[in-house]
Parts: structure tokens; C-alpha cells; sequence
């Protein structure tokens, strides 16, 4: 008598299982470790701490997302998020307005993104080349500006990143806000459909009929003006405006979103998985300072973890085709 389902339903039954809820289980694992190693780990202060930690690295880590999904990258992120950031400042010293700052954030944010746009989509540079180069060019110019000096006394633009509605911070409220907001694109839009496509096979989409440039160049302005809202939010929450804000942030960003089951080759991606990525890189980040690592260990191991999960990322797409 036969089987109803043979060894490869089995396979790719057990496969999708892990791919869609194996990260939760991860997440339950870590928290109880964490809990276990320390006892400040689940108190009220701590968790809010966490929760504003990881909307900058969300918002951030979506911000490669949208990128990656398309098979692009981002290695600039972290110089657009403090330039952004910077001239946000400044808008609001002249203005005294929060909400002119932060749209003045997102607006730099996207022209910035671009810049990186009309080079790798119509000059042909790769992103990987386009994005280390402009890294080096925003970083320069925010030196130029501020003379390499930090921007001090910026008043009232602090409740950004420091204020609570109730006993949420707001910087949790606007990271849960890009995250359905961007989730939504991706899912649910002819948008995100097309930039999932491009990222699966860039040159069945083409004749397919989607317009490759062009959908690839908005997603550099997407991922821009993610940044730039991202840099609002952390220059606010530390109250001046530091001209080194965002170095090494793509680090855990990219981290943060091929840990949430985004694939360093495209085609594949979730705002909800990035958000738990975050969440289990900032969880990773307290308890490692919470139990007095050395931030040069915190880089190994946040590099390891990267290779693991990409490593996971190929494995997972060889063993279930």
C-alpha cells in the first residue's frame, strides 16, 4: 500500500515549518536564556530600554530589507541615517518645529537614496560598489558641515527619541507604525510583488513586462527615507548631534534582516520577520553588555551570527527546491 505523502512531501512540509516558525522558537529560546543569565534582563526598565534600542535598528534593518528583497544592498545606511539626522537638527534649531525636523530627515533620507539610485540603476555601478562609495562621500560631508564637531542643545527635538505616550516610548510607537506601513507595501502592493519578483529573477520579471530600473530606483528612495527617519529618531534620542551617529549600524541591520528570513540573494522578506531579527540582535546586544562583554567580543560574535544565518539562508533554499 502506498503512502499518501512520500519522503519529499515530508521534506518540504518540515522545511516550511521551520522556515516560518522556526524564528519565534529562537526568539522563546533566547529570552528564557537571557532571563536565566540575568536577573535585570526582565525588568520594566530594561525592556523599555530594549524596545528603543531596536526601533532605530529596525527601521534601519528594513531599510536593507527593501533591498535585498530586490537583490540590492545598502553598506551606506548608517552615514544616511546620521546626515539625515544632521541637517534635521539643524532644521529644527531654526524652526523649533519636531514635525518639520522629521520630515526634513525623510526628505534628505530619500535624496540621498537617490543618489544611490541613479547610480546603480542608470549608471550601471553594482550596489555593493555604489553604496560603499557613497558611505565614504555622506561621511565626508557630514564632517564638512559640522566641522566634525557635535551639534549640542538641540531642546525640545529630544522628545522624539526620549518621550513616552503613556508608558510606550514614541520610538516604539513610529518602529510598530514603518513596520505594518512597509509590510503592507511588500505584501500587498503591485510594489512589493514586483521588487519580490526582480530579487527572485530579475530576468524572468523583465519579460515579464516590470520595469527593472525603474522599480529598483524607487526602493534605493524607500531605503533612503527609512534611514532618514531612523537618524531622526537616534540623534533625538541622544540628544546631539554626533558627526560618527550610524557607523557600523549596517552591520546589525543586515544582520537583523537576514536573521528575520530575508535572503542575501533576493526574492524573499517580511517586515515581521525583520522586526524579530531586530528583536533577537537587540536582546543579543543586552544581554552581552548587561553581563559585561567587551565590545570587541560583541563584534565577533554579531559577525558569526551573520555567517550562520546566511549559511542557514543557502542551506535552507539548496535542501528544499
Amino acid at each position: 500500500m502506498k503512502t499518501i505523502f512520500g519522503k519529499r512531501d515530508i521534506k518540504l512540509n518540515t522545511g516550511s515549518i521551520i522556515n516560518k516558525y522556526g524564528i519565534y522558537f529562537i526568539l522563546v529560546l533566547l529570552l528564557v536564556l537571557c532571563s536565566a543569565l540575568s536577573g535585570n534582563f526582565f525588568t520594566v526598565k530594561n525592556l523599555l530600554n530594549i524596545s528603543r534600542q531596536i526601533s532605530v535598528t529596525t527601521m534601519i534593518a528594513l531599510c536593507e530589507m527593501v533591498l535585498l528583497i530586490c537583490g540590492g544592498i545598502n553598506l551606506s545606511a548608517g552615514a544616511q541615517l546620521c546626515l539625515s539626522g544632521i541637517i534635521s537638527i539643524y532644521a529644527y534649531l531654526a524652526t523649533e518645529s519636531v514635525m518639520l525636523a522629521v520630515v526634513v530627515a525623510i526628505l534628505v533620507g530619500s535624496f540621498l537614496g537617490v543618489i544611490n539610485g541613479v547610480i546603480t540603476c542608470y549608471l550601471g555601478v553594482p550596489a555593493f560598489i555604489t553604496t560603499l562609495a557613497t558611505n565614504m562621500i555622506f561621511r565626508g560631508v557630514i564632517n564638512v558641515w559640522t566641522g566634525g564637531q557635535t551639534i549640542w542643545g538641540i531642546g525640545g527635538y529630544s522628545i522624539l527619541g526620549q518621550g513616552y505616550i503613556g508608558i510606550v516610548p514614541i520610538p516604539m510607537i513610529i518602529m510598530i507604525i514603518v513596520v505594518a506601513l512597509i509590510g503592507f507595501i511588500t505584501k500587498n502592493t503591485i510594489l512589493g510583488r514586483r521588487l519580490l519578483a526582480i530579487g527572485g529573477n530579475q530576468n524572468a520579471a523583465s519579460a515579464s513586462g516590470v520595469n527593472v530600473k525603474m522599480n529598483t530606483f524607487i526602493a534605493f528612495i524607500i531605503s533612503g527615507a527609512l534611514a532618514g527617519l531612523a537618524g531622526a529618531v537616534h540623534l533625538s534620542r541622544l540628544s546631539m548631534g554626533i558627526p560618527t551617529a550610524g557607523e557600523g549600524y549596517e552591520m546589525d541591520a543586515i544582520a537583523g534582516a537576514v536573521i528575520g528570513g530575508t535572503s542575501m540573494t533576493g526574492g524573499v522578506g517580511s517586515a515581521l520577520g525583520v522586526l524579530i531579527g531586530s528583536l533577537i540582535i537587540g536582546v543579543i546586544n543586552n544581554i552581552l553588555n548587561l553581563t559585561n562583554v567587551t565590545s570587541y567580543v560583541q563584534d565577533i560574535i554579531k559577525g558569526l551570527i551573520i555567517v550562520v544565518a546566511v549559511l542557514l539562508d543557502i542551506q535552507t533554499k539548496r535542501n528544499f527546491k
